[in-house]
């Protein structure tokens, strides 16, 4: 072989990097980011949509906009997914693969009810069938985020997100623009039918992945033998023991680590969590009907605000995960925490020009846009800030947080636009973003995002 031919062989090519794709977990996250991403609107934007194009009023439907607030509140429920066992089939299927395939069961049977209730003469069971849904998929969201963490090593996360959030954004074009296409030729409850139909994806994946082995990390070993060791000082016996054990190590540990590492910083942090999109939340609840009312088509919704805006969405994220790199965390979290509520004031501009479709173009581009550029920044974010030994329940919590102030003031943005109009309600919904923007400056004095020390991994493929 000559010693050109042998340099050619050692020298990998530049399209190397790109295999990692093709890895079976890899291509798996892609499906079951899919199935993750697809509930959320069908409990959101596009029931919202639903309703109103029923003649329902605003006020009930910003209320019901609380059946998504299970998103917010998951973390209650986050140690129970990441230490018990779902009877049967976590002996068959392993615990992660288990609690992934009752959720999506779930989600599919609450589709599957709210395609087949009319919400004009059963406006109360839509409403039960919209909270199991709900539920359904905030448990979804907990163990597939435990699951793309822990099903690969640390050299293949970036490509476990990038499929996880490609099949996501999928499922959200396919529960927005797709839905209200299917609901403007055949019915609403054909449109949801069709979702209920398509869990079926994320059900196969479910099936088919291998359930990921796990390796305790240092500092979880050393917490238990903590646990046990504070136990064996107490006169705890028999179940009460063993309950005892298990709430500290599933409960009270996460909580522990992270106020441990973060001092009096860890409410500044936590409160500039769920501060950061409140204004974009706040905003969405009401963006379905405001363009409605507004005169637009379901069509027009359809490709522009929902499909032309995931574009724009993705668009924004790419160029934030490219800033974060140039610029780090810390500016980008200022600029974004400031361009969010100043890029919702184009939805009040629209509100005076009426129905124009460049309008409503503008106005998307510019929202989603900096929209894809705050996510990406804020899984950033959030991520340093997780401690991988305990990332299913910490990243609940921030997770949680992060939509729960939001989404409690979603419920009375129907009652608000009624009374105020259509202009006033997106200056309000800008003008509660400006406690994120003191907060992110106050954090660059007391906890500053790129100085911020992240404990090792402890999973192994």
């Amino acid at each position: 072989m000559s010693e050109s031919a042998a340099a050619a062989r050692a020298t990998p090519s530049r399209f190397e990097p790109l295999r990692v794709y093709l890895h079976p977990r890899v291509l798996g996250m892609l499906f079951l980011g899919f199935a993750a991403g697809l509930p959320l609107l069908l409990v959101g934007g596009t029931f919202t949509a639903w309703l109103r194009d029923l003649g329902v009023e605003l006020a009930a439907i910003g209320f019901l906009s609380w059946v998504g607030m299970a998103h917010s509140i998951k973390v209650l429920w986050a140690p129970l997914v990441d230490r018990l066992a779902v009877p049967g089939l976590t002996r068959v299927l392993g615990r992660r693969r288990a609690w992934i395939l009752l959720a999506q069961v779930t989600v599919g049977v609450g589709l599957l009810g709210m395609a087949l209730t009319d919400p004009v003469a059963n406006l109360w069971l839509v409403a039960l069938w919209a909270v199991l849904t709900a539920f359904g998929s905030a448990t979804q969201d907990i163990a597939v985020d435990a699951y793309r963490v822990e099903a690969v090593g640390p050299e293949r996360q970036g490509a476990m997100a990038a499929t996880y959030v490609t099949g996501y954004r999928l499922a959200i074009l396919m529960a927005g623009a797709g839905a209200l296409h299917i609901a403007s030729v055949g019915s609403w409850s054909l449109a949801y039918g069709a979702m209920a139909v398509l869990m079926a994806v994320g059900i196969s994946t479910t099936l088919i992945v291998r359930e990921p082995a796990v390796a305790i990390s240092v500092e979880t070993q050393r917490l238990e033998e903590r646990v046990v060791a504070y136990l064996a000082q107490t006169r705890h016996q028999g179940w009460r023991r063993d309950f005892t054990a298990w709430f500290l190590g599933a409960v009270v540990c996460p909580f522990a680590d992270f106020f441990k590492r973060f001092g009096l910083a860890a409410l500044a942090v936590l409160l500039f969590v769920g501060t950061f999109r409140i204004s974009d939340i706040v905003m969405g609840v009401m963006a379905n009907p405001f363009y409605l009312d507004l005169g637009f088509t379901k069509g027009e919704i359809a490709n522009v605000a929902a499909a032309f805006g995931l574009g724009m969405t993705l668009s924004g994220a790419v160029i934030g995960g490219a800033l974060v790199l140039r610029f780090g965390i810390a500016r980008m979290l200022i600029f974004t925490a400031i361009m969010a509520p100043l890029t919702n004031l184009t939805f009040s501009w629209l509100a005076v020009i009426g129905p124009e479709i460049y309008g409503l173009v503008l106005a998307i581009m510019a929202d989603n846009i900096t929209g894809g550029m705050a996510i990406s920044v804020f899984l950033a974010y959030l991520a340093s800030l997780t401690n991988t030994a305990y990332t299913a329940t910490q990243y609940a919590l921030f997770s949680s947080l992060m939509t729960l102030p939001g989404q409690i003031l979603g419920g009375f943005t129907g009652w608000l636009a009624e009374q105020v109009g259509w202009v006033w309600f997106f200056l309000y919904a800008a003008g509660i973003g400006v406690p994120a923007i003191v907060l992110a400056l106050v954090l660059l004095r007391i906890a500053h995002p790129d100085d911020i020390h992240q404990p090792g991994r402890g999973n192994a493929e």
